[in-house]
């Protein structure tokens, strides 16, 4: 499985690369800096970087982690003492008090 996964993965390249179009330009080959122009007001300018792009970043992985976090539970329900049960709403408590905490400092507002 592993080396059909892979064989996919390289067979994706290489015919990305031979099919794809070739036409360079300036534009094309001009670092990303998170949408922001590297040469005319981006980073490294002096100017201020917003960081909010990052911020739903992290607080993407943070849900994420807590979504991998429940899943053993989930799975082994039955099989678990009821200590879990209330170990799980004290997670659920704590994710909660953070998304508060987020929506306060408006993270997730886009304006």
């Amino acid at each position: 499985m592993l080396v059909i996964a892979l064989g996919i993965g390289v067979l994706a390249v290489i015919v990305s690369a031979l099919l794809g179009p070739k036409k360079a330009s300036r534009t094309k080959l001009m670092a990303y800096e998170s949408g922001n122009d590297p040469e005319h007001g981006g980073v490294g300018t002096g100017h201020r970087f917003p960081v909010h792009f990052y911020l739903v970043a992290m607080l993407f992985i943070v849900f994420d982690i807590e979504t991998a976090f429940f899943f053993p539970l989930a799975v082994a329900y039955q099989k678990l003492v009821p200590f879990a049960f209330w170990e799980a709403l004290t997670f659920v408590a704590l994710l909660l008090v953070g998304y508060y905490y987020i929506l306060k400092k408006g993270v997730v507002e886009w304006t």
